[in-house]
């Protein structure tokens, strides 16, 4: 059973930071899939925040503007999103996703929700 254990939202106040975790499990096959992070806010599509591929290579939504940062650790297969300058508009509700396109496999975590507020 694959899952994808999300950890590090909270409420922050704007100009805070936050690190978000994922740590996929029954997965075998990580060094083969794209890994990175969506959003969802109330009355909007989901967006891509960051991905981070197999190469290290990294795309980033135009909204983060150097804010934030996406890495992964090939030893522990995990992937994390390191959070600076928030603001209220980031406020959402924060998805893994692990791709494995080769196998046309797509996994989602349980969601993290981000409140940014004063």
């Amino acid at each position: 059973q694959v899952q994808l254990v999300e950890s590090g939202g909270g409420l922050v106040q704007p100009g805070g930071s936050l690190r978000l975790s994922c740590v996929p499990s029954g997965i075998n096959i990580i060094k083969l899939a794209t890994m990175g992070w969506y959003r969802q806010a109330p009355g909007k599509q989901r967006e891509l925040v960051a991905t981070i591929a197999t190469d290290d290579s990294t795309i980033y939504g135009d909204f983060v503007k150097g804010r934030f940062t996406i890495s992964r650790d090939s030893a522990k297969n995990t992937v994390h999103l390191q959070m600076d300058s928030l603001k209220p508009d980031d406020t959402a509700v924060y998805y893994c996703n692990v791709k494995i396109a080769i196998f046309s496999k797509n996994y989602w975590g349980e969601g993290t929700l981000v409140t940014v507020s004063s």
